[in-house]
């Protein structure tokens, strides 16, 4: 049992936050708009207290700490998150990495920043270089990088890069256990994703090592078509226009963009939108595919600059959902993975079953080495059973779907959990004080968790199943 009055004394000094309604408001994100399923635990939940580390020497104090008086831990970024990651389930501390704000190094196209530092502060200190971070989070002003390495998946930069997970787009995580006597752990390779979106249950993050891409001058562009598949055909064409540098292809299709307030004046009744940003010099080239599918381009400006005031890919992402949800709260979505070779066919099937329900939005970015569209059917929520239809309808149209209405890691399905998760699990936390309640192996996890039995089968990686190939008997 959690001991707050000895916690609180062995931190000392550590600033602390114990004022309830300020507490209660930093124990959201953005869980209860996101999931109707997940609504009532987001919203019920609430820490015991916030704490907030100066530097690695107080979250080194936090950590023994917690180990002693088994008081839980959640870490918090920007809190953008929308998957649950920092919800309190059994309340504790959370811990406020903000102040561990500080950019390290950047050198040989690559950047080391402390946890809380900002996307747009990582840029800041990158761009003047000529470099950037390879991908970021449609929610880059407030996120931190910690946040989006632990609970973040893919973002800007994902049509050209791949997914977080990928192989070589984290470099390197320097982790804290919770242990009386805590260790530092530093690492590199494949085993940054034993942390990365684990949702902060396995490790603290203090350090993150990033790639960084060329530093383009990025043009946003909106482009209308009279049909929803010839824009998907269409964003498919510029995303294997592997001459064309881009950085962002979203399709937005009618009536979705027309639910969002600042897209209305760039589109048209019965035309579908894909939103994009191009690198300057292959703008020519960009216009020139536009014209071969019959789109009309009602916007293009520098980055940041459009005459809708925010940045384009804060119309992409989880941003488009946050956009349509301020009108209509109600209009929920699942998360599919269409992947080619025949990932517009079956886009196809899928906009003809759900031809009856509120547009369909998909996200383009590499995965596992392969062209994929992320994203489904918007649609008004009515229960459980519904989604459940909706995510066994795409499947069957011949997308991966995981599940993005419960808090459990693995049942969410875009981690591949096995027997070394658990494994390190246990020993960078051997009390289950980080985030308890989300990086589950039991089996009566699914049962016991909201949405965590609704039909997914979660992302299916091509060095997982050959792992598991390689260790199942025959």
């Amino acid at each position: 049992m959690k001991d707050t009055a000895s916690f609180l004394a062995a931190i000392g000094d550590i600033p602390v936050i114990a004022d309830p309604d300020i507490v209660r408001r930093r124990s959201r994100d953005m869980t209860a708009a996101f999931s109707p399923l997940m609504k009532e635990d987001a919203m019920a939940h609430v820490a015991d207290l916030i704490v907030r580390p100066r530097d690695k020497a107080d979250v080194l104090r936090v950590a023994s700490a917690a180990a002693r008086c088994r008081m839980p831990l959640v870490m918090r970024g920007g809190a953008s998150a929308n998957f649950g990651q920092g919800i309190p389930l059994q309340g504790g501390a959370m811990v406020d990495m903000t102040a561990l704000d500080q950019v390290l190094w950047t050198r040989d196209q690559r950047v080391r920043a402390q946890a809380g530092a900002r996307l747009t502060a990582i840029d800041a200190a990158t761009r003047p270089t000529g470099w950037e971070l390879r991908i970021h989070s449609s929610t880059k002003k407030v996120a931190t990088i910690g946040g989006f390495v632990g609970g973040g998946h893919a973002g800007v930069g994902s049509c050209t890069y791949g997914i977080l997970r990928d192989r070589g787009n984290i470099l390197g995580l320097e982790v804290v256990s919770v242990e009386d006597a805590p260790r530092v752990v530093q690492l590199r390779g494949d085993d940054v994703n034993l942390v990365h979106h684990a949702y902060g249950s396995n490790g603290i993050i203090t350090e993150v090592e990033m790639p960084l891409a060329p530093a383009w001058p990025w043009r946003e562009q909106i482009v209308l078509f009279p049909e929803f598949m010839t824009s998907v055909k269409c964003a498919h064409a510029l995303a294997t226009s592997d001459g064309i540098v881009k950085k962002l292809i979203s399709v937005i299709g009618e009536p979705i963009w027309q639910r969002m307030k600042a897209l209305r004046p760039y589109g048209l009744d019965h035309q579908h939108m894909v939103i994009a940003m191009i690198a300057e010099p292959f703008v020519e080239s960009f216009q020139a595919l536009v014209k071969d599918f019959g789109g009309a381009i009602t916007s293009e400006a520098a980055e940041g600059q459009g005459p809708y005031r925010i940045p384009v890919y804060e119309f992409a992402w989880g941003h488009t959902r946050m956009h349509v949800n301020r009108e209509h709260p109600d209009i929920v979505s699942n998360v599919g993975l269409y992947l080619d070779p025949d990932l517009v066919g079956a886009i196809e099937r899928s906009h003809r079953r759900f031809k009856d329900l509120c547009g369909m939005h998909f996200e383009v970015k590499r995965f596992d080495g392969k062209l994929s569209f992320q994203g489904s059917p918007f649609f008004h929520f009515t229960d459980d059973r519904q989604l459940a239809d909706v995510m066994r309808g795409m499947a069957d149209d011949g997308a991966m779907v995981a599940n993005n209405h419960t808090f459990l890691v693995k049942e969410g399905g875009m981690k591949a959990i096995d027997q070394d998760d658990a494994t390190f699990k246990r020993a960078m936390d051997p009390h289950d004080l980080m985030n308890p309640g989300k990086l589950r192996f039991d089996a009566k996890a699914r049962e016991e968790s909201a949405g965590g039995d609704l039909p997914s089968a979660g992302w299916r990686y091509a060095d997982a199943t050959q792992a598991n190939a390689e260790t199942t008997p025959v």
